[in-house]
């Protein structure tokens, strides 16, 4: 940040305890400060809501405080981008971890040691005012298990929770209805982990993406043959006992298998498939998820009724990213924190101008459409964000002021023509063809480059299955030797084979 004017720093000190005040005065003093205190949390509250927001506030929560950190709770709630330090006991270690859990930046301990503590305070309001991204610890972030997280920034997402808190509370199935990419996995997770099975496995099967035997297999599991010379297998049904299994895309299940479903939904009990047949007793939960419209699915034979009154005996929607708008910039800093972690990278900051565009977005694609943004401007910024395409601006001269409508212009590379030109009888559809193909091609050339030409670690970058990656290098005939694909560029070549020499694990 540009240095706070010293006369405007105002910091606001939540304690009634002597010990506390007297060195934070003194260091107020030293610094020209204008420091003001609040004997409870509760009248922090009310002086945080009458708008007069300090730029820093410590809250002091001694040993057998019970409110101290409901306090917390409330005040990152009023606001959120406002600094809290936390004053606790050296041994009240849980109570720091918990603490910064819901929201606190740091923690000081008794008794105050000047030099350390001024320092702390410095640095915190060096950073509230400058582009220093706020690292999303809030309460309103709940993991729920697997690199999942539920997010109840908006009012229909905290009544989702809600709901979801109840159902946890009783074992019936729930259908849970949504767009894709919206967070049907995310609610599942979040029900089980809030029940009493919690202990206990969670699994998710697609049913999409299995034939018929391979899913009755996962589900069911197979018997030994006649001959003893293959093992049984258990299905997730066996393998999550006193669990939840989450059957995902609901209408896709072959009827023979949606059959032996309802067998177990009515007689917790079905045969496991094999010549040497066994019935094993199941103690799971059931969820089911779907994307469609179920009635149609009813309608056309793709589902059976009684399987689905059996598994909508409560029905949750997931609503889509445009309808919590609220959750969008905790959501980008929390998806930048995560992956710029999780790939070792230094994490971008998002401006307002960036801030404003997602907002306005309509995020066809959810949660999976929003962090694959963060992925591509963590990995190249604006300019690969929307997977090679530039940026529409409203504004030539602000280089900063975008939008996420992409233009049919995409940036083009040395050599190519612009994929978004038109030539002697060319379609809109092989136009638009050409520019999607563009942007694919360069971002997979941008991962590669990235990665070293380490293709593993680039289609888990791009979040696509190894094959799939290199089928798309094979398609566009790119070689590790090719540098015309980023001019001027000396980045990690591969070793002959594709892979980079230190790319990591290939």
């Amino acid at each position: 940040m540009a240095e706070k004017a010293i006369e405007t720093v105002r910091l606001l000190v939540v304690s009634r305890e002597s010990s506390v005040l007297r060195p934070l005065w003194s260091m107020g003093e030293s610094n020209s400060w204008q420091l003001e205190s609040a004997a409870s949390g509760w009248g922090a509250m009310e002086r945080v809501q009458s708008g007069a927001t300090p730029d820093l506030l410590l809250l002091d929560v001694p040993r057998g405080d019970t409110d101290g950190l409901h306090i917390l709770r409330w005040l990152r709630r009023l606001r959120p981008e406002l600094p809290i330090i936390l004053i606790c006991d050296p041994e009240d270690a849980a109570k720091q971890q918990e603490g910064l859990r819901l929201g606190a930046r740091d923690c000081l301990v008794r008794p105050l040691e000047g030099r350390r503590c001024e320092s702390m305070v410095k640095r915190y309001l060096s950073a509230a005012g400058g582009a220093v991204e706020m690292e999303i610890t809030s309460e309103d972030v709940e993991p729920v298990g697997e690199d999942t997280f539920f997010v109840g920034a908006s009012p229909i997402m905290r009544k989702l929770r809600a709901q979801a808190e109840l159902l946890a509370a009783t074992d019936v199935p729930v259908l849970i209805l949504g767009e894709s990419g919206s967070g049907k996995e995310m609610t599942a997770r979040l029900i089980h982990k809030l029940s009493v099975r919690s202990g206990f496995g969670f699994a998710k099967v697609n049913c999409a993406a299995l034939p018929s035997d391979l899913l009755e297999a996962e589900l069911f599991g197979y018997g030994q043959s006649e001959t003893g010379l293959s093992r049984s297998a258990p299905g997730k049904l066996e393998l999550c006992e006193k669990g939840t299994v989450l059957l995902d895309e609901i209408t896709e299940i072959p009827l023979m298998l949606q059959a032996r479903l309802v067998q177990v939904l009515q007689h917790k009990r079905s045969t496991r498939p094999g010549p040497r047949k066994s019935s094993p007793e199941f103690n799971v939960r059931l969820l089911a998820a779907s994307t469609t419209n179920i009635e149609p699915a009813i309608t056309e034979n793709k589902l059976r009724e009684d399987l689905y009154y059996l598994l909508s005996a409560y029905t949750i929607h997931v609503p889509p990213l445009r309808q919590r708008r609220e959750e969008i910039p905790i959501l980008l800093r929390h998806f930048m924190h995560r992956l710029a972690k999780y790939y070792g990278l230094s994490h971008r900051s998002f401006s307002p101008a960036v801030l404003n565009a997602c907002q306005s977005h309509s995020w066809p694609g959810n949660l999976r459409e929003l962090e694959s943004f963060v992925k591509r401007y963590l990995l190249g910024g604006k300019e690969l964000a929307l997977g090679g395409s530039t940026w529409k601006s409203e504004d030539a001269h602000e280089d900063d002021d975008l939008s996420l409508t992409p233009v049919l212009m995409p940036t083009t590379l040395p050599g190519h023509q612009a994929a978004g030109s038109v030539s002697g009888g060319s379609s809109l559809k092989s136009m638009v063809q050409n520019v999607k193909s563009e942007a694919e091609k360069n971002a997979i050339a941008a991962a590669l480059e990235r990665t070293g030409w380490n293709r593993k670690a680039a289609a888990r970058l791009l979040k696509v299955s190894y094959r799939t990656l290199l089928y798309k290098i094979e398609h566009y005939q790119m070689r590790s030797s090719d540098s015309s694909l980023f001019p001027g560029r000396n980045g990690s070549k591969g070793n002959g084979n594709g892979f980079g020499g230190n790319g990591g694990p290939g």
